[in-house]
């Protein structure tokens, strides 16, 4: 092919594209272009040159006007030589302003300035109308076509002081000069055009480029066989196809599309929310999101909803709506809405009826759960022995179960009530379904002829009630109880499906009954054990008023205690305990400390010995625990122990662990004695240490756990001000009163621990009941001191237990005289009993032992252990104390 016969070709490639929408439109749009650019340059020139002379025209009158008035110009016209004194300013006004020329002209007419030289002194020249006006002072201002081309001609008078005319001053300016300025300006003027011209051009071009690229070069015949072809394919198919606008207008809808959607004729055009349209669908076709195949109703149908943006590769904003009827589909989509609510419900009731092993809760959760997604009225009854922890026993008629919970009963309706025993009848669905062992679905017949029992058929249709489902709760083959569920009117009836959700139910809360039967039982047979372990009641003695409280831990069993053991001497023993943790261990090491505590105080130790004796114990039973196969650990237990002596008024603390004490002394005032914290008992390997305390009649002691102080939500610190402050406030309560004020005030809502509490308020012996003497070291004596105190026996009444006292105490005063070291000392106390106390300086242990016929010494002890009811010694700082008590009738 020849270099001549390419280009013919590529224009010949042009043509098509000329002949379609987008060439045609580019032509167009290039000579409209071409008229315009080439309007707007002749209109800027001709409208350039009208202003040129109006410039002209205003900037000659202007220097004219302003020469003529400059200051000193009336004195130098008067002068003798004006000429040289006008010529250097007009000159330099004329150069200075841009003008032609600057002739300044007498009365005559005379030139007396001009820009050439030899005009000077001749007369000024021009049309004779122009002249003469001139000359007789007038302000002009004139176009005329002089010998250099257009001009304009400005004359301005020269006045003196009076107003006597003196001259003018006349300028000029060439049209043509002016003229000149814009024909400067004309390349610039047209060069803005081509280049205006240009950009045009190209934008049409990329407008032309665009619109072939839309009308793929289409001509108008075949778009309009498009159109008609894509608008028969879009009202044919089975789809409704929605074209929505950016503002979300509709811009186009199909025949199917109306129809499903039921839109007016003029719809187009119309904004969505104006469409008619079900709310949820208005906001589905507004919201802009990408929808897939999501299923909305309108009206009876169920349309699926596709929804796409159409803003990409240059298309228009906005987005297109499909939509199909898929009515056919209501049925299955239900099914499953409601094959996932059944599953729902199941895995809610799992939860929730798990969550406890409490059986009145296990029923409660249940009947939660069901109402009223389920049914209308649930109730749950429990067999008598799952009450008490028991496995019940076959046969179970007469069926006889406690209503345990029931939930959605009417306030009207007396059928339903917790706690009550309701006794079911062997026709009642209820026996049925617990003799078979299967769930019974039963629906009420209006006329009374079906199989509804009919004692209780009118009471429920009376309150709307027309199906029911019982279901007994079996486990392992013995059935615990029954769940029975109803519903009313304003819902469908029972039917079989939805017997596989009450099986379903049932075995899940059987199996959780049953666990909280299995925990019952052991926790009702922990606590039994734990109450056989703490004191059944607080033994009588004179030294002190007490009261106590325990108050089990939530949920299980605890470890602390509380002992009052009355100690000779008129002396009390006052202890408050904790073994950590809970369960049948907890409370069995709980009895076997308080035993200990018990044989420990026997002995008559001082409270830091008695912890020291307690601490070896429990270590050595914390390495036993140690060997065996479970390896259960009680070391860590706390223990505080006071003795209080209603003679002296002294009391003797010592603690190890966590138990506190509080004293509230009688004026009101209430302390927390600084007794030293030792380590628990097994954990601490250090001496214990005992504080003494001297405590007025009426004072109260407080002993207790730090179950009374601590919760979930509270702090030891904030339990003890509360406590300070409740034993302030009332400060005349006795101590019953006084725990029941602290547990109403001072226990947390939540507690967190099992309590033991002990209140003690103290009481001295009054002095006439104490009687005292020193013992002289001469066995003479003896029967002196007898005699003393046969006295005082007689002085307080009791002549019948004189005889016994007087052998005790000689046989005492014998024993301590020949066995023991000075000083003895004798002390009488009446208190419940006639206490007889022989003290002396030996800590020898006395022993009590038979004597042979031919001994004549060592029956001492032996009568005094015949005539006394109880007898012991106790050792103290400097010595020991024998003593022995007798009933105050002398029996």
């Amino acid at each position: 092919m020849s270099r001549h016969a390419r280009p013919a070709r590529r224009r010949l490639g042009l043509l098509p594209h000329l002949r379609s929408v987008a060439g045609q439109a580019f032509i167009l749009q290039l000579l409209l272009i071409l008229v315009l650019v080439a309007a707007a340059v002749a209109a800027v020139a001709a409208d350039a040159r009208a202003h040129g002379t109006v410039d002209a025209r205003r900037r000659s009158l202007a220097v004219a006007e302003t020469f003529a008035h400059a200051p000193g110009m009336a004195r130098a016209m008067s002068g003798d030589k004006p000429t040289s004194a006008l010529e250097s300013h007009a000159e330099a006004t004329r150069k200075g302003s841009g003008v032609d020329s600057v002739v300044v002209f007498d009365t005559r007419g005379i030139r007396l300035t001009h820009p050439e030289r030899p005009l000077i002194g001749k007369r000024i020249v021009g049309p004779a109308g122009l002249v003469r006006e001139e000359l007789r002072g007038k302000t002009i201002s004139q176009t005329f076509r002089a010998s250099q081309g257009p001009s304009v001609v400005s004359a301005v008078p020269i006045t003196g002081a009076d107003g006597t005319f003196l001259g003018g001053v006349s300028v000029g300016v060439k049209i043509q000069s002016v003229h000149s300025t814009m024909d400067r300006r004309l390349p610039m003027l047209l060069g803005s055009g081509a280049g205006a011209l240009v950009l045009a051009t190209g934008g049409a071009a990329l407008l032309n480029r665009r619109v072939r690229r839309q009308t793929h070069g289409l001509g108008t015949a075949q778009m309009t066989r498009m159109y008609e072809h894509h608008d028969a394919v879009l009202h044919s198919v089975r789809e409704g196809v929605l074209v929505l606008t950016a503002d979300k207008r509709l811009l186009l809808v199909n025949d199917e599309a109306r129809e499903l959607l039921r839109l007016a004729p003029d719809a187009e055009g119309r904004h969505v929310g104006a469409l008619g349209l079900e709310p949820h669908l208005t906001e589905l076709l507004t919201s802009g999101r990408h929808v897939t195949d999501e299923v909305h109703p309108c009206g009876e149908r169920l349309l699926s909803v596709n929804l796409r943006s159409t803003d990409r590769a240059g298309a228009p904003a906005g987005s297109v709506v499909t939509l199909r009827d898929t009515t056919a589909l209501r049925v299955l989509s239900d099914r499953a809405v409601e094959t996932s609510d059944r599953l729902k419900l199941l895995s809610d009731a799992g939860v929730r009826i798990s969550s406890t092993l409490e059986l009145t809760g296990i029923a409660e959760k249940l009947v939660e759960v069901a109402v009223p997604r389920f049914a209308d009225i649930a109730a749950v009854e429990l067999l008598d022995p799952v009450l008490r922890g028991e496995e019940p026993e076959p046969p179970y008629e007469p069926l006889a179960p406690h209503r345990t919970a029931v939930g959605g009963t009417p306030a009207e309706a007396p059928l339903f009530r917790v706690g009550e025993r309701v006794v079911h009848a062997p026709s009642t669905p209820q026996s049925r379904a617990v003799r078979t062992g299967a769930a019974v679905l039963l629906q009420a017949d209006p006329t009374g002829t079906g199989e509804w029992p009919a004692g209780e058929a009118r009471r429920l249709l009376d309150h709307g009630i027309h199906s029911l489902i019982t279901v007994p709760l079996r486990f392992r083959g013995v059935t615990l109880g029954l769940a029975t569920f109803w519903r009313a009117r304003h819902r469908a009836p029972f039917d079989e499906t939805d017997l596989a959700i009450v099986r379903e139910l049932a075995v899940r809360t059987a199996v959780c009954v049953d666990n909280a039967r299995r925990y019952a039982r052991e926790h009702a047979m922990v606590t039994a054990l734990q109450r056989t372990l703490l004191p059944g009641a607080l033994p009588d003695q004179n030294a002190a008023e007490v009261a106590a409280r325990y108050l089990p831990a939530p949920g299980g069993t605890g470890g602390s205690w509380f002992d009052v053991i009355p100690l000779p001497g008129a002396r009390v023993a006052l202890v408050v305990g904790k073994v950590a943790g809970q369960g049948l261990h907890t409370a069995a090491t709980m009895g076997r400390l308080r035993t200990a505590v018990q044989n420990f105080s026997a002995r008559d130790v001082p409270p830091d010995e008695l912890l020291s004796h307690m601490d070896e114990l429990v270590t050595r039973l914390a390495l036993e625990h140690d060997a065996d196969a479970h390896g259960t650990r009680i070391a860590g237990a706390g223990c505080l122990y006071a003795i209080h002596d209603s003679v002296s008024g002294h009391c003797t603390v010592a603690r190890a662990g966590d138990p506190g004490l509080a004293l509230a002394h009688p004026d009101g005032t209430v302390e927390i004695p600084a007794v030293p914290v030792s380590p628990p008992l097994g954990l601490g390997r250090e001496p214990f240490e005992a504080v003494g305390l001297s405590l007025p009649a009426a004072s109260r002691l407080v002993l207790y756990t730090n179950g009374l102080l601590e919760g979930h939500d509270r702090t030891t610190e904030t339990g003890l001000d509360l406590l300070g402050r409740a034993l302030a406030a009332e400060p005349d309560l006795d101590p019953d009163e006084t725990c029941r004020s602290l547990f109403q005030s001072v226990l947390p809502p939540h507690p967190s621990d099992d309590v033991a509490l002990l209140v003690a308020r103290t009481r001295l012996l009054d002095p006439e009941n104490v009687a005292e003497w020193d013992v002289p070291s001469d066995p003479a004596a003896v029967a002196s001191l007898r005699t003393a105190c046969a006295r005082r026996l007689q002085a307080w009444g009791l002549e019948d237990a004189a005889s016994t006292a007087k052998l005790i105490i000689s046989e005492l005063i014998t024993n301590a005289l020949r066995y023991g070291a000075p000083p003895v000392h004798l002390r009488l106390l009446r208190d419940r009993r006639l206490i007889c106390e022989v003290s002396d300086g030996s800590n020898t242990a006395p022993h009590m032992r038979r004597a042979a016929t031919t001994d004549e010494g060592g029956r001492g002890l032996f009568l005094v252990a015949q005539f006394a009811q109880r007898w012991g010694t106790r050792y103290t700082p400097h010595g020991k104390v024998i003593w022995a008590e007798t009933p105050l009738d002398g029996h």
